[in-house]
């Protein structure tokens, strides 16, 4: 041990350099196509000022929350680093710092952030040292000028005037709590970007100095319940703000708050800065459409009542984003809703059904009946419904999915079992939660748009999985590749199965529920909407891109009767239609082992010379598994009773098939 230290503390840097060290690289963000995003420094926002011209409530807050025993140690608190061992040695990994505040001042002058044994014992030397060169209020007065606070405020003036337009000499005990309780996530529990979280971490930071008996309950209560005037930043800065703080967020859990901000990395990341301006343009347009008054069932509506929308788009066959709107106006919500809204997919899961039911031997021109059904389950009768409340009968399942039929996928959910499509999902890259359910295909539980995303790209890219990423390298200040990123390709489901539900997709576009995206050229997609509409998708892509398109409410209000096939639809093509302009058409791969046979829709059968044409249908099956019987007259007659029985109903198919 005492070699190890020798050697460590050779290689440390001289404290007397903390007073007067400055970092001054500045950091930039570049997009694939040469932009600017961001460029990350600190000097501008930092405000040196003297311990005396800090407040009294935040130099007993910081203390209090963050080193208790600072005016009593010597630079390292044996307490607390034995009681931080034990909880590592418990978790098998290094959890918990146990650091003082000059620990900290050290760590983030000289070290990096990562929780590791020679770092860490550099940390209590430096610490050590600092101490012996440096008074308690030297090191109180340098760790307040130097800590990060977010949003690119360095120190506690900075972080004052950014937050509350003030001094830091002028911080009430509200305000003080709130700062420190943001120490230990800058970012996350910034009061700009998510007030209720800073909050929450206030109340601990009070509950914390009334336990200390710093403050009474009283003062705690009414320090709680200060009414705070937040100023904030009046305009940001970032180009593609949703995607420049996520880099950011990935940066500085990379390699910490300070080294993003100060260190010169180059960032280059996937953007296509010009496809991010049509997201945006693409998203405001389809607020501006929700905000229009409309005539819907005979009544006019003075808008289609949502507020939200986003657009994420990427590469299938590399995972690159190439585009990211995280919603309306960054200005006003900082929340992405591509990466952290867990919203109901409605059906846009229906295709993980239909992969399922074609592994187990269904082929798309296998029938299925159309029709009102009730299911026992243990939480009681369960009848799906259909959009519209119409049945269609007898039909090829590919005609179900491209009509996205609830039924008939409620149906299939079953016949497959819901736990065999839980396991399809999960192989093509849904993480969230699934429960095996009946209603699954409906898209009763929630999802990320990143996720869902990237799992239309599997389709996309014949079976096979690449996770979506940001960043494609990054350098230090003298161009020394600290990263990069490497295309890792998995093969998650069989290609030739995954072509033939695209296939099936292809019709959505063509013929159902997706026609308001189409564009010429081969593409698939499916729509979604929430029976409540909640939620409305559209997710399509062609073999070079994915883009999936969402509207609704962050508090779930419902909207007017709109679904997936409508605003989303427009949003997907009008991005598609700029996005594509430079990508050659490009046809997905056929399928084999289908062989194609006239049926008859009204019997199931194999077309004879005594089956109406009108109900003639071409369909597609796995060789082994067409159908064999043909039609007779003698099961012409059974149908032909049950057609008399119900003809609104069969005219309903017949129209359904000529569409």
């Amino acid at each position: 041990m005492g070699i190890l230290l020798f050697q460590i503390s050779r290689n440390l840097p001289a404290v007397d350099t903390i007073s007067t060290y400055i970092p001054a690289e500045t950091t930039k963000i570049y997009s694939a196509d040469g932009v600017i995003l961001a460029e990350l420094h600190q000097e501008v926002n930092r405000i040196l000022i003297p311990l005396e011209k800090i407040s009294d409530n935040l130099k007993k807050t910081v203390v209090a929350m963050e080193d208790t025993a600072f005016y009593e140690h010597h630079g390292i608190n044996i307490k607390g680093l034995l009681r931080a061992l034990w909880v590592d040695i418990k978790a098998r990994s290094f959890v918990q710092g146990g650091s003082t505040l000059t620990q900290q001042l050290a760590r983030n002058l000289f070290l990096y952030r990562q929780k590791k044994l020679v770092r860490k014992l550099a940390e209590i030397i430096l610490a050590i040292q600092i101490e012996r060169k440096y008074t308690k209020s030297e090191i109180l007065e340098m760790y307040l000028n130097q800590v990060y606070w977010g949003h690119n405020a360095y120190g506690i003036e900075s972080a004052a005037h950014l937050y509350f337009g003030k001094n830091a000499l002028s911080l009430s005990t509200a305000e003080a709590a709130m700062l420190v309780g943001m120490l230990k996530g800058p970012e996350l529990y910034s009061p700009l970007k998510n007030f209720t979280l800073s909050k929450k971490r206030q109340k601990l930071v009070l509950d914390r100095m009334a336990k200390l008996s710093i403050l009474t309950p009283e003062q705690v209560e009414e320090a709680y319940e200060e009414k705070l005037q937040l100023i904030g930043r009046k305009k940001f800065r970032y180009k593609a703000p949703y995607f420049t703080i996520h880099i950011i967020e990935q940066l500085i859990n990379m390699y910490g708050e300070v080294s993003t901000y100060t260190s010169g990395m180059k960032v280059y990341t996937t953007l296509d800065y010009h496809l991010q301006e049509q997201a945006e343009k693409v998203v405001q347009e389809a607020i501006d459409l929700g905000n229009r008054p409309y005539w819907i069932k005979g009544e006019k509506v003075p808008s289609l009542n949502y507020n939200e929308a986003a657009l994420l788009a990427l590469d299938p066959r590399t995972g690159y984003i190439k585009a990211m709107q995280g919603g309306a106006d960054f200005s006003v919500s900082q929340f992405n809703r591509t990466l952290q809204a867990k919203r109901q997919p409605g059906s846009t899961f229906k295709p993980f059904v239909y992969l399922t039911a074609l592994k187990k031997g269904f082929s798309p021109g296998t029938f299925i009946e159309d029709s009102t059904i009730t299911f026992n389950t243990t939480e009681g009768p369960y009848a799906p419904h259909n959009y519209g409340e119409k049945f269609l009968g007898n039909i090829p399942m590919r005609k179900a999915l491209e009509r996205s039929i609830n039924v008939v996928a409620i149906k299939l959910n079953d016949m497959v079992s819901p736990k065999a499509v839980v396991e399809t999902a999960r192989q093509l890259g849904i993480t969230s939660p699934l429960m095996p359910i009946l209603s699954l295909p409906l898209g009763a539980k929630e999802v990320t748009m990143v996720e869902i995303t990237s799992v239309y790209g599997v389709f996309a890219n014949n079976g096979i999985r690449v996770k979506p990423i940001s960043i494609l390298k990054i350098e230090d200040r003298d161009g020394i590749p600290l990263y990069k990123h490497r295309i890792r390709e998995t093969r998650v489901y069989d290609k030739n199965l995954i072509a033939v539900l695209v296939e099936m997709m292809k019709g959505v576009v063509n013929y159902g529920t997706g026609k308001g995206a189409k564009l010429p050229r081969p593409m698939a997609g499916k729509t979604g909407t929430t029976s409540d509409y909640k939620d409305a998708w559209f997710i399509g892509y062609v073999p070079q891109l994915v883009c999936a398109t969402w509207v609704g409410n962050d508090d779930n209000t419902p909207m007017r009767n709109v679904t997936g096939g409508w605003i989303p639809a427009i949003m997907w093509k009008n991005f598609m239609r700029e996005a594509l302009k430079k990508i050659s058409p490009q046809d997905f791969p056929r399928p084999h082992g289908l062989v194609s046979k006239e049926v008859n829709w009204e019997t199931g059968n194999l077309a004879s010379e005594i089956s109406n044409p009108e109900y003639v249908t071409t369909e597609k099956y796995w060789k082994g598994s067409e159908p064999t019987i043909q039609d007779t007259r003698e099961n012409y007659k059974k149908i032909t009773t049950k057609k008399e029985k119900d003809t609104e109903s069969e005219n309903t198919i017949l129209d359904f098939f000529n569409m």
